[in-house]
């Protein structure tokens, strides 16, 4: 299948994601920006968002997949958001079963439909990361298996990378993390302890240590 793109890119408008496609976008790779609406409450945020700091190089190559419907039951807080001036939310109430394992397979999917054999991931080494499907063994498992029954090659570049060093790496390549959006329990206000906003506040302020020390 004659194909004008080199790769996709899992993405959301985090940091970590934003980061990864600027890496890409200097080694002039051209690729497929891809978005999961999975039903999440910040959708429209983190769409809003990834409009604003993708690379203006991939904005054209922006694709959607909606499957909210896997989670119209569940009662996780990245699904139903929380009011952050009432309710109590834990690391535990915003689990969703499989999650990487629907995203992996979606963007595995949609790869090899249009001739595309490599995706690539930012999940870096985090640990907030607890549930199965986050962890390394598992990682490097399910890319064997898909790698070995549909030739797709998953690539995870940070998976040994700490927020930290993604943030330094984004700011050596300009990238706009200030403007990424990462929390998982509100849509319009950081929430500051949900575990996305607890390591992009630490990796933050290292930065700022490090600057400062320089």
């Amino acid at each position: 299948m004659d194909n004008k793109f080199d790769a996709l890119l899992l993405a959301s408008g985090g940091m970590d994601s934003t980061v990864l496609a600027y890496k890409l976008a200097n080694e002039h790779k051209n690729i497929v920006v891809l978005f999961i609406d999975y039903g999440q409450h910040c959708k429209e945020t983190e769409y809003k968002t990834l409009l604003e700091v993708v690379p203006l190089v991939f904005k054209d190559n922006i694709r959607i997949i909606k499957v909210g419907d896997v989670y119209r039951e569940s009662k996780s807080r990245m699904i139903i958001e929380a009011n952050l001036w009432k309710d109590t939310v834990v690391a535990e109430d915003l689990y969703l079963p499989y999650r990487n394992i629907l995203f992996i397979a979606l963007a595995s999917a949609y790869a090899q439909s249009m001739g595309i054999k490599d995706v690539y991931t930012a999940f870096i080494n985090s640990n907030h990361a607890k549930e199965i499907d986050c962890s390394m063994e598992f990682f490097t498992k399910l890319e064997n298996l898909l790698y070995e029954y549909g030739s797709i090659r998953i690539n995870m570049p940070f998976r040994e990378l700490t927020k930290t060093d993604v943030a330094r790496l984004g700011l050596k390549l300009r990238a706009p993390i200030e403007k990424t959006y990462s929390c998982q329990v509100n849509s319009i206000i950081p929430c500051g302890a949900c575990p996305n906003c607890i390591d992009r506040l630490v990796a933050m302020n290292n930065i700022l240590n490090i600057k400062s020390h320089e």
